[in-house]
């Protein structure tokens, strides 16, 4: 007889709708309780559909003294005195933000809620002065400390991106309101504030000197998303039907989620973690598929890229000091911020020594979605032709029909409408990267030998092709320098047959006019 299968929290973010409805919970409750009794004012940034609204509701949801949705986990042991106190829980995702009187809205929204409940006072007319004056009512009313959670803090802010006027305008707007909280420090028992990034979160929340952002900390970085351990000791049955579901073994299952779900990293010493929102997917369907791009990559992030024109084969691994990536985004001036605090990029390793950490996409999802979604700022086609071009590479490279391939190469270039400008050998190996790497191979980029880079190596079950590209040249150049640079050294203990490959683009034409390769 089938099992019954459990329910999961597809859709539902509130702590207590999932409690209520038994979906699966993966307790979290000791770090929050261990947060709750620690320190006062915190800031944390997540991707998102990481759980940061989940987190926010299972601490409205404690503060409000409801023990008996905490049945089971770990906090009903933890707190003993489950005392109820005011909670002011603002969200900001709920409407988009194109001038200021959205944001002026979307506070006379929140703020008349509480003040049905806690009244208004006369001459209270500012969003800043609604709001200390609901802090006061409601420590007078209760006797009791309030609690006051933010959920996407930054929603004006990253919606108004492009627009650096209105942006000001809203920086300045959510300054004034948040100044509120320091002057009402002695009312105050708890304070929460999250987001996707630190945007503009120093300028903002500049008044709040006991601010404790624990966005890169190891004590904390596993209070959002789904760890390694977590899997295997919470999730064990749903891994296995997911297993027999596709034919695999629990250990094979379990290492189809990792290359896909897992691989992130928030702070140096940080367990792997698992994307909430995909992992469950995965589970709920039984099924390896791309969710966490089922809303698509953000406009304003490919943007940037475009604009600063990002190099996007260095975020197959890149190297960067915390001030690099973990700084507040005001004046971007750099794309790798927006990419690490956004989800595309993580924390892959950390030299203690030297302070440096190494970024890298986290998993082949992000890998392969985030790939695909810049595939039209490159080249201008159809998703028809494009989808017929990465099938017809696989069929060929799995049957080792490297002719094949790159005709198909040669004739999908020929196809692209570039503009004039766009003639350098950098732009042509843009282009063949991402073709290669949209098919979902395993593809790598300016590989390191001792000497040099090469530009893209594909590995097959039987075969690894190493490419080197140029513009303008010979093919015949571009073998040479895979042997003068031994670009085949790194693979030669590896059994497999080793191909070195020699592109050459013709700029006039704009396509490839020779390639060869030569079979080790």
């Amino acid at each position: 007889m089938e099992q019954t299968r459990r329910r999961y929290p597809i859709g539902i973010q509130t702590f207590s709708e999932i409690r209520r409805r038994e979906c699966v919970y993966i307790d979290k409750t000791e770090l929050i309780y261990d947060l709750v009794t620690s320190d006062k004012i915190y800031f944390l940034s997540r991707p998102r559909r990481f759980g940061k609204s989940l987190l926010v509701t299972t601490l409205e949801a404690y503060f409000s003294g409801r023990k008996e949705l905490f049945r089971g986990l770990a906090m009903e042991s933890l707190e003993k005195d489950w005392t109820e106190y005011p909670v002011l829980h603002f969200d900001f995702s709920g409407t988009k933000y194109f001038s200021t009187d959205d944001l002026s809205e979307q506070l006379d929204i929140q703020l008349s809620r509480l003040e049905e409940k806690y009244g208004k006072g006369e001459g209270e007319v500012t969003p800043a002065g609604r709001f200390g004056g609901i802090i006061r009512r409601a420590y007078e009313k209760t006797g009791r400390q309030v609690v006051f959670l933010v959920d996407e803090y930054d929603a004006p802010l990253l919606d108004s991106n492009s627009n650096p006027e209105l942006q000001e305008k809203l920086r300045n707007m959510l300054r004034s309101f948040y100044s509120v909280v320091k002057m009402s420090d002695a009312m105050l028992r708890f304070v929460f504030i999250t987001g996707i990034s630190k945007f503009s979160q120093m300028s903002i929340f500049s008044e709040l000197n006991s601010l404790q952002n624990i966005s890169m900390k190891d004590r904390f970085s596993a209070i959002c998303g789904i760890t390694d351990r977590e899997l295997k000791e919470q999730l064990r049955p749903d891994v296995e039907a997911l297993a027999a579901k596709n034919g695999e073994s629990y250990e094979e299952a379990l290492e189809h989620l990792r290359r896909m779900y897992d691989g992130y990293h928030f702070s140096p010493e940080c367990e792997d973690i698992y994307n909430p929102f995909s992992l469950l997917n995965a589970l709920n369907n039984l099924d390896y598929d791309h969710y966490w791009f089922s809303s698509g990559t953000p406009t304003y992030l490919l943007d940037l890229l475009r604009e600063y024109n990002f190099d996007i084969e260095s975020l197959e691994e890149v190297e960067a000091m915390p001030e690099q990536f973990d700084v507040p985004t005001e004046k971007i001036i750099n794309p790798l911020p927006v990419l690490y605090q956004s989800g595309y990029l993580t924390i892959k390793s950390y030299d203690p020594v030297y302070g440096i950490y190494t970024l890298a996409y986290p998993n082949e999802e992000v890998r392969l979605g985030f790939i695909r979604a810049l595939i039209p700022y490159y080249v201008n086609d159809v998703n028809l032709k494009r989808n017929s071009f990465v099938i017809g590479v696989v069929s060929d490279l799995k049957k080792d029909d490297l002719a094949g391939c790159m005709n198909r190469i040669t004739a999908f270039f020929a196809s692209i409408p570039y503009d004039l400008e766009n003639k350098t050998e950098k732009h042509y190996h843009t282009i063949f990267y991402l073709l290669f790497s949209m098919t979902g191979l395993y593809v790598e980029s300016e590989v390191r030998s001792a000497v040099g880079r090469a530009d893209v190596v594909i590995k097959t079950p039987t075969h690894i092709y190493v490419f080197e590209l140029k513009v303008d040249g010979s093919a015949e150049d571009a073998l040479r320098q895979i042997d003068s640079k031994g670009y085949l050294v790194p693979y030669t203990a590896d059994g497999r047959k080793l191909v070195k490959v020699g592109v050459n683009f013709d700029s006039a034409t704009r396509t490839v006019s020779e390639w060869k390769a030569v079979e080790e």
